[in-house]
C-alpha cells in the first residue's frame, strides 16, 4: 500500500470575498507543491471560498463545480504551481438551479489544469441555535466513496459526520480515508475534564476529537478534520484541525485559533492492520442484510414484535436426600458499596467557572481577526474604573498594541473620584494613550431646557452623551469604539438603550459578571478595581446589586439556569429562593427588547433583516 502524503489547510477566508479567497488558496497550494516533500491532497475547510455565515449573500457567493475548477487551477498557475497536486475544497455550489453546501475533490495537473474528480453535497443542514443553512441551501443525498489517484475515499461536511452511519456507509464504500470539512464555531469555555487534548481548549474541540475518533477507530479509516480558523460576526472558528488513525490514535493536530498547513505522511497499509485487529467492518457486512431491514422497519415507523415476559419457572421438588448447599469455607456476603452520583434525573447546566487562560487567548483571537476584516487598526475604550472597561482595554492592548489603544475618561461633575483614579491605574498598568474629557457642560446644557428630569432620565442623558464622544473620536482617529457590557447587565437589561450596548464590537457580552471578576483576577486587573462593588456611576451612592435588589453571584446562577432551558418552577423545587427566581425572570422577561433591533414594520417582501439578509461583516 503507499505512503498517502497530506497536508491540512486551516484557513481564514475573507467573508464574502471569492475571488481574493480563490487567489489565497492557489497560493496556499502552490507553497504546498514546493515542500521538501509535496502533499498528495491537501484538504481546506467548509465553505473556504467565501466563509460560512454569508447569510442570504450564498447565491452571490456560490459557483459551479466546472467554475471552480477553473478559476482554481489558474490562481495555482498565477502562483507558480507546477507539480499534480489534489485539493479538497468547501464552497457554495451552483448545481442543476438549486444551491448546496459542498466539498470538491478537484486533481490538478503539473500544467495547473485541473479536473473534479468527485462532488459531496452536504446531506444534514443544521437549523438551529446559531445555524440557518437549510433557509439558504438545499440538501444533499448520499454518501459515496470514489477513487483517487492515490486509493479509495470519502468525503463528509461537517454536520454529516456527527451521524455515525455516514462514516459507516463511507467505509463499507471502501473508504480508506474520510475527509470532513468543517465550519465550526468554538463554543465551551469551561476547562475539560478529558486532559488528553493537552492545553485548554473550546469543549466543542473536544468534542470533534471524539467524533473523528469514532470514525477512525469503529471502520479501520483514516479520517481528516479541516476545521476553518477566523471570526464571523462573533463566531470564532478555533481551527485545531486533526488527523486520526485507523486504531483512533492522534497523528496531527493543528494550533488553536491561528492559520497554518499541517503535514503528514500515513501509510495506507495501516488500514488493513486495524481491520485485522478489530474487524469490526467485516463483522458489519456480515449482518448487513439483518441491519438493512432493520432500518427499512424503522424508517417505515413499524413498531419491533412485542414479546411476553415469560412466567417464572416452579421451583424443581428437592430430593429427600438433598443437603443445603454450603458457602465456600471463608467467603463473605457483604453488601456493595454504593456510589452516589447526585440527582442525574434532572441534569445541571454548564458551570459558570471558566478556564481564565482560555478565555483570553479566545477573545484577543477574536478582536485581532474582527479588527482585520473591517480593515481597522486602532480601537477607542470608554474607560470607567470599573472591571469591565478594564478588561476590554487589557484584551484590546494584547490584541493590537498598547500604542493602538485609546482610553477615553469621560467624567460629569458627580462622578465618583475614585473612577477618575481606577481608571489611571490600568492606563498606567497597560501603557495605552488616554484622553480625559469632562461631560459636565454638555449634559448640563441638555438638562438645562428639562429641569424636572429625574435621576433615570439624567443617567440617561450621561449615558448616551459618552457614546456621542467616543463615536466622534473614533471617526478622529480612523478607530472602531469597544463595547464593555457584560452578559449580566444585557440580560437583566442593565444599560442605556442605545447608549452603552452602540459599539459594533464587544468582547466581553458573553460572560457574566463573576466570569468577568475571574477573568480579571487572570489579567491582573488592579485589585481596587476587581473588588469594588460594581457601579453604574450615574448617580451617587448608585449600585449595580443595590438597583437589583440581588447579588450578582446569586443573579448569575439563576440567569445560567434559564437560559439552559430549566423553567422557574423547576428551579425552586431544586431549593431556589422563589422570590429571587422571579425578580431575575422578571427583569430577562421584560427587557427583551433592549437586546433587539427597533421593529419595523413589514410592508414589502424584501424588508431588511427578515428577506434581506447580510451578516454584520458581509
Amino acid at each position: 500500500m503507499p505512503v498517502l502524503h497530506l497536508a491540512i489547510a486551516q484557513f481564514r477566508p475573507r467573508k464574502g470575498d471569492v475571488d481574493g479567497n480563490v487567489r489565497r488558496i492557489g497560493e496556499i497550494l502552490a507553497q504546498a507543491a514546493a515542500l521538501d516533500q509535496p502533499p498528495d491532497v491537501v484538504h481546506f475547510a467548509e465553505t473556504v471560498l467565501s466563509g460560512y455565515f454569508v447569510e442570504g449573500g450564498v447565491r452571490e457567493a456560490a459557483t459551479t463545480a466546472p467554475e471552480l475548477a477553473g478559476v482554481l487551477g489558474a490562481a495555482y498557475r498565477a502562483a507558480g504551481g507546477s507539480q499534480a497536486i489534489d485539493a479538497i475544497i468547501g464552497f457554495y455550489e451552483q448545481h442543476e438551479g438549486t444551491l448546496h453546501n459542498s466539498a470538491a475533490f478537484l486533481s490538478l495537473d503539473a500544467s495547473g489544469q485541473a479536473s473534479v474528480v468527485h462532488i459531496h453535497r452536504k446531506n444534514f443542514l443544521p437549523t438551529y441555535g446559531m445555524f440557518d443553512e437549510e433557509r439558504f441551501v438545499e440538501r444533499g443525498f448520499g454518501i459515496r466513496a470514489f477513487d483517487a489517484r492515490w486509493g479509495r475515499t470519502a468525503i463528509l461536511v461537517c454536520e454529516d459526520a456527527w451521524h455515525s452511519l455516514s462514516g459507516t456507509i463511507a467505509a463499507l464504500d471502501g473508504a480508506q480515508v474520510v475527509f470532513v470539512c468543517a465550519a465550526a464555531p468554538a463554543r465551551g469555555m469551561q476547562a475539560p475534564a478529558d486532559r488528553r487534548m493537552g492545553d485548554s481548549t473550546p469543549a466543542t474541540v473536544g468534542r470533534w476529537e471524539r467524533l473523528m475518533r469514532d470514525i477512525s477507530e469503529e471502520h479501520g479509516v483514516f479520517a481528516s478534520l479541516a476545521n476553518l480558523v477566523g471570526s464571523e460576526g462573533g463566531k470564532v472558528f478555533p481551527g485545531a484541525s486533526l488527523l486520526m488513525g485507523p486504531h483512533g490514535d492522534i497523528r496531527a493536530r493543528g494550533p488553536l485559533w491561528e492559520e497554518a498547513l499541517v503535514t503528514a505522511a500515513i501509510d495506507l497499509g495501516d488500514v488493513t492492520r486495524a481491520r485485522a485487529d478489530a474487524p469490526m467492518l467485516s463483522d458489519l457486512r456480515v449482518a448487513l442484510p439483518t441491519m438493512r431491514a432493520e432500518l427499512e422497519r424503522v424508517a417505515g415507523g413499524a413498531a419491533g414484535p412485542v414479546v411476553a415476559a415469560a412466567a417464572p419457572a416452579a421451583p424443581a421438588p428437592k430430593a429427600a436426600n438433598a443437603k443445603k448447599s454450603a458457602p465456600a469455607k471463608g467467603a463473605v456476603a457483604a453488601p456493595l458499596a454504593v456510589v452516589r452520583t447526585g440527582d442525574a434525573s434532572h441534569g445541571e447546566p454548564p458551570p459558570l467557572e471558566i478556564d481564565a487562560p482560555l478565555v483570553e487567548g479566545w477573545l484577543v483571537a477574536f478582536l485581532r481577526d474582527e479588527f482585520r476584516r473591517r480593515g481597522f487598526t486602532e480601537a477607542v475604550v470608554g474607560l470607567s474604573g470599573g472591571v469591565d472597561s478594564a478588561i476590554t482595554a487589557t484584551l484590546a492592548a494584547k490584541a493590537l498594541g498598547p500604542e493602538h489603544v485609546l482610553a477615553v475618561r469621560l467624567p460629569y461633575r458627580t462622578s465618583n473620584p475614585d473612577s477618575l483614579a481606577h481608571a489611571k491605574l490600568v492606563i498606567d498598568q497597560l501603557g495605552i494613550r488616554e484622553r480625559t474629557l469632562d461631560i459636565s457642560a454638555a449634559v448640563d446644557g441638555y438638562l438645562s431646557t428639562e429641569p424636572e428630569a429625574n435621576p433615570a432620565r439624567r443617567g440617561n442623558v450621561m449615558a448616551r452623551t459618552r457614546m456621542i464622544a467616543l463615536f466622534d473620536l473614533a471617526a478622529k482617529h480612523q478607530a472602531l469604539p469597544l463595547g464593555t457590557g457584560n452578559k449580566s447587565e444585557r440580560l437583566l437589561g442593565y444599560f442605556t438603550w442605545h447608549a452603552d450596548d452602540s459599539p459594533p464590537i464587544n468582547p466581553i457580552g458573553d460572560l457574566f459578571k463573576t466570569q468577568i471578576w475571574a477573568l480579571a483576577r487572570h489579567l491582573n486587573v488592579p485589585d481596587a478595581i476587581v473588588s469594588k462593588p460594581a457601579s453604574a456611576d450615574l448617580i451617587q451612592g448608585q449600585t449595580d446589586e443595590g438597583d437589583f435588589g440581588i447579588s450578582y453571584a446569586k443573579a448569575d446562577v439563576i440567569l445560567n439556569w434559564l437560559l439552559n432551558g430549566w423553567a422557574p418552577r423547576e428551579l425552586v423545587s431544586r431549593g431556589f429562593n422563589a422570590e429571587e427566581v422571579e425578580l431575575v425572570r422578571a427583569r430577562l422577561d421584560g427587557t427583551h427588547w433592549k437586546r433587539r433591533l427597533p421593529t419595523v414594520a413589514l410592508l414589502s417582501t424584501a424588508a431588511i433583516g427578515e428577506s434581506y439578509l447580510r451578516p454584520v461583516d458581509y
